[in-house]
Parts: structure tokens; sequence; C-alpha cells
């Protein structure tokens, strides 16, 4: 797997650097920011595959970085802490947690469980629902074969929901998780899923994919 994008959230610069280099020299994409608020402010703006969580960071913490995370998306996260108690792993897991490796850790083994989750979540693997295959690593949706042209916020929208086939997404989940922090209403993401649905549906008043669940949001129908 390579060309995977890591959100490294760590306060130690050298730590941080390190990181840096051995997850590009695997390939992967890291983006590291030393603060729990700029964690959460490039998460919401941005497609991330894993994420690497410090729990201790000044100002905001990482465990309430976790929570945030993990009402936003099932992205996985392995927390990095100095601490080893029994207690605080199980806090760390119960603050929706994937995994916890404890300061000071070999790169390797770091490495070896970064591979494992994104294996497990199935890293840039194509999604194929029906006549639609969805290639996250060369952004392009295909219809019977033949390329759709979906705009960035298009895409990203469509690969959260097709990601999670039968998940209901609510409004306000969509546009936290699509768009962020930008100042954009409901109408924005009913204007984004009509065009979605006039680009991937053969019948968009009749949608078979994306399906409206009235006074909640939407979801992503697999359809064989």
């Amino acid at each position: 797997m390579a060309g995977e994008r890591i959100l490294v959230v760590e306060d130690e610069e050298n730590l941080s650097r390190a990181l840096e280099y051995n997850l590009r020299q695997e390939g992967w994409i890291p983006v590291c920011v030393n603060s729990g608020e700029d964690a959460l402010f490039f998460f919401k703006g941005s497609h991330f595959d894993l994420v690497l969580l410090d729990i201790m960071l000044p100002g905001l913490s990482g465990l309430e970085v976790c929570k945030r995370i993990r009402s936003l998306s099932r992205v996985p996260i392995i927390l990095l802490t100095a601490r080893s108690l029994e207690e605080d792993k199980i806090i760390g897991l119960d603050s929706g947690a994937d995994d916890y490796i404890t300061k000071p850790f070999s790169l390797g083994e770091l490495k070896a469980r970064i591979r494992a989750h994104l294996r497990r979540v199935g890293g840039k693997e194509k999604l194929i629902h029906g006549d639609l295959e969805i290639d996250p690593a060369r952004f392009q949706v295909l219809k019977r074969g033949v390329p759709l042209g979906l705009s960035r916020k298009e895409f990203q929208l469509l690969l959260e929901l097709a990601a999670h086939p039968g998940e209901v997404f609510s409004s306000d989940r969509l546009l936290k998780r699509i768009w962020g922090d930008s100042i954009v209403d409901q109408k924005t993401l009913q204007v984004h899923i009509r065009w979605l649905r006039e680009k991937i549906e053969d019948d968009p008043s009749n949608p078979k994919f994306i399906k409206t669940v009235r006074g909640v949001g939407y979801k992503f129908e697999d359809r064989p």
C-alpha cells in the first residue's frame, strides 16, 4: 500500500520529524500538526486514511480529539502516549481509538500496526457497487467503465457514503466531514447531492444508490 494520507498529531518536535521521515519512506503521505485544535481543523478539511494521535497535547487533549474525530468518521486512530497503565489504555480505547502504543516504541512495530489497520479498512482499494467503480487512489469514478467528471467535493461526498453502505449519515455530519468549519448550510449539501445523483444515477429522480432518509440525512445503498 502506498499513497495513504496519515494525520500525525504530535507536539514533540523531534518525534514528529522522525515520524514524518519514516512514514514518507514507506510511501505514505504524513500531515504533521502539533495541537488538538490543528488536528481537528485539518481532519475536517481533508481526507485521511489513518490518524496517529498523541494523548498529551497542549490545549485540547488527545482523548478529546479522539472523541471528536470518532464522532465524524470511522478512520483508524492509533494513540501515542508515554503512559502505560492499563486504565489509561482502557480510557483511550473507550474514547474511540483502535489501537494504543506506548512511548518509547519501535518504528518497525508502529509501521506494522499502521499497515494492519490500513489493510483492515481497505486503504486505497477500489470500491465497487453495482455498475459504479470508485477509485480513491486515482480520485476517479467509473460508471459501466466510463469516467464520470466529479468535482472534488462530489467525489469526497460519494466516497464518504459509499465506504459505509447502509449507514445513515446526518446532514450535519456530512457537512462537517466534507466542508469542515466552512460556513455552508444544508442547501449546499442538497445541491451537491442533486449534482451527484445526476452523474451517477440512471434516474436521478428515483435514485438507487443515494437515498434520502427523511428528517435525518442520507445513506448509500449497495445495489448489485
